[in-house]
């Protein structure tokens, strides 16, 4: 499936799912697309495993307050606990998720990360699935959450865990190709 010709925004901060960045991102890379990291922190970010052991660190390609939708065709959102509560917390990386929405480009989101389209209000009406622990704020802001490896509605892609990830790469390369 080639997509060399694709731009994938990373938007991420400190806390990182370690494993939700590196393999979609491996997946992505490998069909040729290019990808970037986008995010809040400045220089470079702790990724973890789980949310107590500190894994790799990774160097930030775009700070999210310059980080532009027209220069991306899609949003990879990665999960770990710290990483999805710190971002949607950042009105910037609100914003960014909103445009990607509003320009009808396609976000992929795992785990945590869900909580984002909650706070930036796309949630309602959407199917999709998320880590366990957010379904309450996702129903509660209005969207029609499932129990499933990847939920496909639209532009919009999520899965559960990193259990998913082979399921949620192949559907954000599908997606793009």
């Amino acid at each position: 499936m080639a997509i060399s010709d694709k731009k994938i925004a990373f938007l991420l901060t400190r806390g990182v799912e370690q494993v939700e960045l590196t393999s979609p991102r491996a997946a992505l890379d490998e069909a040729g697309a290019t990808t970037v990291i986008v995010s809040p922190s400045e220089g470079t970010l702790q990724a973890m495993e789980g949310d107590w052991e500190h894994a790799k660190a990774f160097d930030v390609d775009v700070p999210v307050a310059e980080a532009s939708v027209e220069d991306f065709d899609a949003l990879v959102l990665p999960g770990g606990t710290l990483n999805a509560d710190a971002l949607r917390l950042n009105e910037d990386a609100v914003n960014l998720v909103k445009a990607f929405f509003a320009a009808d480009k396609p976000v992929a989101a795992i785990c945590h990360a869900p909580w984002i389209l909650a706070e930036a209000g796309v949630a309602k009406g959407r199917k999709l699935t998320s880590f366990i622990s957010t379904k309450t704020d996702l129903i509660n802001a209005g969207a029609d959450w499932t129990d499933a490896e990847v939920v496909v509605d639209g532009d919009l892609i999520t899965s559960r865990n990193p259990g998913d990830l082979d399921a949620f790469n192949k559907a954000i390369a599908e997606q793009l190709s």
